[in-house]
């Protein structure tokens, strides 16, 4: 496994831009940086420096970067050569390029799903789920987007009308985070509170996969290039795969015992591997067997 050290701070949310470079969040120091896989990172710093960047995804059509400040109440868009244009927003966490060319996001406090045009109006849609806390979201291939209910224990649904449906998961505490499609044509995400993976097709069914550490804390979820899913075990400092028939295997994350890994987000690289955000303060590469 490759590492590459970011000595400018703590990397949280990381995503792959159109322009073949890692993009990744430092959520302690206010910053956003750029990697050309084999090149050296460059840092931005943002102003103000206390909005706690945390989840950063492709723009529609790839013509920049968009990212969360859940701390800053703030949700950014910085273009490849840094310029960043900010938009307030309550508690945005999760956020993702819609198939309608504007960006959706979760506010976790609010109990809203937000949208954010092209021409920099805003929307909010409530969801019917009090202290539910919209946490991640994705776009999916049935033209909706579907997000998840932290304390809500529920995975939800929103059209780009609006319209939102719930679904209740059937493990208590679950407490689902992240969410991405998966290569089977559902979406699948990561239950920090019990210990699974879970699964959710587009009619509503659902399934969950118990992990062999259930205590491990799954957390961010991706495809990978391989057709399973990979994610990570914040608690254990591991890196999951989960097949689509729920075979699971994991691999150990750069730490010490003075330094746990702590890893948060992941993508699919340019370059066809994985790659994972350690808060400790690393990016660790890791190329899957073909």
């Amino acid at each position: 496994m490759h590492v590459t050290k970011i000595t400018a701070g703590a990397p949280y949310g990381i995503a792959t831009g159109a322009d073949g470079a890692l993009w990744f969040t430092l959520v302690h120091e206010g910053r956003i940086g750029r990697l050309l896989p084999g090149g050296e990172p460059v840092i931005h710093q943002l102003t103000p420096a206390d909005g706690g960047p945390t989840v950063i995804t492709p723009g529609p059509g790839g013509e920049a970067m968009w990212f969360t400040e859940f701390q800053g109440g703030r949700v950014g868009r910085i273009s490849a050569t840094g310029e960043v244009t900010s938009y307030e927003a309550d508690s945005p966490y999760g956020i993702v390029a819609g198939p309608d060319g504007a960006m959706w996001f979760t506010s976790m406090r609010s109990d809203t799903i937000g949208r954010i045009a092209p021409t920099g109006e805003i929307t909010e849609f409530p969801v019917p789920v009090p202290g539910g806390m919209p946490s991640g979201i994705t776009a999916g291939a049935d033209g909706a987007l579907w997000f998840t209910l932290n304390q809500g224990n529920a995975v939800g649904r929103i059209t780009t009308g609006g319209e939102v449906t719930v679904h209740a998961l059937p493990t208590e505490g679950a407490a689902p985070v992240h969410i991405t499609p998966g290569p089977d044509g559902a979406l699948w995400f990561a239950e920090i509170g019990a210990g699974q993976i879970g699964r959710i097709d587009v009619t509503g069914k659902i399934d969950e996969f118990p992990l062999p550490d259930r205590a491990s804390r799954p957390h961010a979820i991706v495809t990978g290039p391989d057709g399973a899913l990979w994610f990570t075990l914040w608690a254990t400092g591991r890196l999951g795969r989960i097949t689509t028939t729920g075979a699971v295997d994991e691999h150990p994350l750069p730490a010490t015992p003075d330094t746990p890994a702590e890893p948060h987000g992941l993508t699919l690289g340019p370059d066809g591997a994985i790659w994972t955000a350690l808060e400790s303060g690393t990016l660790a590469r890791m190329k899957p067997p073909a």
